[in-house]
């Protein structure tokens, strides 16, 4: 008898005829001018249920670029595995042609020349067309929001959430899960939580007094689809009070906690699920061991590290669906239950080409309604770039790189530190760089750039904790975004070692001269984690660094020796 991973694995390959295959298809199409909107939404309806998921848009309204990572470096059981493999490699996997649309999607060679082909991706009007075309091909299909959508943005940041809130409203989402939103602070979180018209889930929100469930926060919620009986289990990002300011929402607790994810899913299966999906937020790695960990979850669809990837990875009989970010892709999963049990899938990972997709002009109306206010701020020129900016990558981007010069210049420092976060659109060399850019790499609610001594051997200590946030072997510890970038600072770090060991060779760039652990340097920075940090806000920094500049040009940055990999 054929078993059911059999099946899941039969599936697989189902899904790299729909998903990676139709990759491969673009490039022809685009040189025969055919790259259409059908194309791109072309599906064959399989078995009787239907997931739609979108996941990190971080308040990207409006069509943008973003470029995916050069570097992103897996530890453990996980090195070599998807999603740490990029470019030529992540191409050579799936079957993507070099110079295709599918390349400019999902890797990053030749970003600049692609992007000039194929233009920008995401805009929610157009993802709002995509939905709407899916429900028009399977009308009960569940639309699944995986969190960071009320963060990262201009209009996000001055409307407290409300823009977002109001366009993900009329997307008609069944449910969310949580990251971000929590440094909106927890009144407002509360606020426009109990306005929703769709489930707020976190199996992991607990009230941190009383250690139990938060109230607001459902564990799962049931829906009845394709006459299936449907549990969706919520988990938020489990790390809050680490990688955010505890203090902005100190009534509540997180953490992975599988074992409570374990005790929710045999108390849905008891009431009668017969399909499981997690909607979680933990990032891709730690999926992949919570679905070791955790039996019975029939699909996890993956949030928080940004991952797109054509294909679904199977765990045990979990699969687990990585749908990208900012808007970029938009994933469905159609998926055969039988008997209590899913039997197959087909997946597609949809890629949201702005000038393909046509927009929806009810949700292109709503959008400009929550910028208009905005707009003279918004579209205000700043300055110019010869250099590409992007953010992506373990280690350093080209944004992060221009933030540090900002805050060296500006605050008079020897040396600075930008957090490691994974959001914020690029921009092509030649283009304008206006005041929503600056916002869409800065924006958030502990902005404040700071200016303080530190010891060289506290900056070593701060390097340590941070590597092993990402390159603890064990993924239950990486519990943070990428790595710090810092300017003015070169050093050396062996991912192979454990804390406390990784990182050696500190060299002050502007000397030349070694660090001297005794020694106290001037650091600036910005998004401390601490409460009553002070100093101008990041945007203000980076804004007059950029004026002065004029037009900015971006070196590569080589001061980061890399051992390990």
């Amino acid at each position: 008898m054929i078993s059911r991973r059999d099946f899941l694995q039969v599936s697989m390959a189902a899904s790299a005829l729909v998903g990676a295959s139709g990759f491969g298809n673009w490039a022809r199409l685009a040189a025969q001018q055919a790259l259409t909107q059908d194309q791109l939404l072309e599906f064959d309806t399989f078995g009787n249920v239907s997931l739609i998921h979108v996941t990190d848009i971080h308040a990207q309204l409006k069509p943008i670029y973003f470029r995916e990572p050069e570097i992103n470096i897996g530890v453990g059981e996980n090195k070599g595995a998807v999603p740490h493999v990029t470019g030529a490699e992540f191409r050579k996997l799936y079957g993507i042609e070099d110079g295709s649309p599918s390349a400019y999607a999902l890797t990053y060679n030749d970003f600049s020349a692609l992007a000039r082909e194929y233009g920008r991706v995401g805009g929610l009007d157009r993802v709002a067309t995509v939905v709407n075309a899916i429900r028009a091909a399977r009308p009960d299909a569940l639309l699944l929001d995986g969190g960071d959508t009320w963060h990262g943005s201009y209009t996000c940041y001055h409307t407290a959430g409300q823009d977002m809130v109001n366009v993900m409203n009329a997307l008609k989402p069944d449910a969310m899960t949580f990251h971000w939103e929590f440094t909106l602070g927890s009144a407002r979180v509360a606020e426009l939580v109990e306005s929703l018209p769709f489930a707020a889930l976190g199996q992991n929100i607990f009230d941190a007094e009383w250690d139990e469930p938060a109230e607001m926060f459902k564990p799962y919620k049931f829906f009845e689809r394709g006459g299936v009986k449907i549990a969706v289990i919520g988990q938020a990002f489990p790390y809050m009070p680490i990688a955010n300011p505890g203090w902005m929402f100190p009534e509540y607790s997180f953490g992975i906690r599988d074992e409570h994810m374990q005790a929710m899913v045999d108390e849905v299966r008891a009431e009668g699920a017969e399909l499981v999906v997690c909607l979680s937020h933990n990032g891709f790695d730690v999926d992949k061991k919570m679905a070791s960990v955790v039996k019975g979850i029939d699909v996890i669809l993956s949030g928080h590290t940004h991952d797109a990837l054509p294909e679904p990875v199977l765990v045990g009989e979990t699969i687990i669906v990585a749908s990208g970010s900012n808007g970029k892709f938009v994933s469905r999963v159609d998926l055969d239950v039988r008997d209590g049990r899913m039997m197959g899938f087909r997946h597609k990972l949809i890629p949201i080409f702005s000038d393909v997709i046509a927009p929806d002009p009810a949700m292109t109306a709503l959008i400009d309604e929550q910028r208009a206010p905005y707009a003279d701020q918004l579209s205000e020129v700043i300055g110019q770039t010869d250099s590409l900016l992007y953010r992506r990558g373990n280690f350093n981007g080209s944004w992060d790189d221009l933030i540090c010069d900002a805050l060296i210049s500006e605050r008079e420092a020897d040396i600075a530190m930008s957090p490691g976060v994974r959001w914020g659109p690029s921009i092509l060399p030649g283009q304008d760089i206006t005041r929503e850019d600056i916002w869409n790499v800065t924006s958030m609610t502990y902005g404040k750039a700071y200016r303080s001594e530190m010891t060289g051997d506290f900056i070593k200590v701060i390097l340590e904790d941070v590597g092993d946030n990402i390159f603890n072997p064990d993924p239950y510890y990486q519990q943070g975004g990428d790595m710090v970038r810092v300017g003015g600072l070169g050093y050396r770090i062996d991912i192979t070692k454990p804390q406390g060991e990784r990182i050696s060779d500190m060299t002050l760039l502007k000397t030349g001269e070694a660090i001297d652990p005794a020694k106290s340097y001037v650091v600036a920075g910005w998004a401390s984690v601490n409460e009553g940090t002070e100093g101008p806000q990041i945007w203000d920094v980076v804004e007059s660094h950029i004026k002065k500049q004029g037009t900015v040009t971006v070196a590569p940055n080589t001061s980061v020796q890399v051992v390990g990999a």
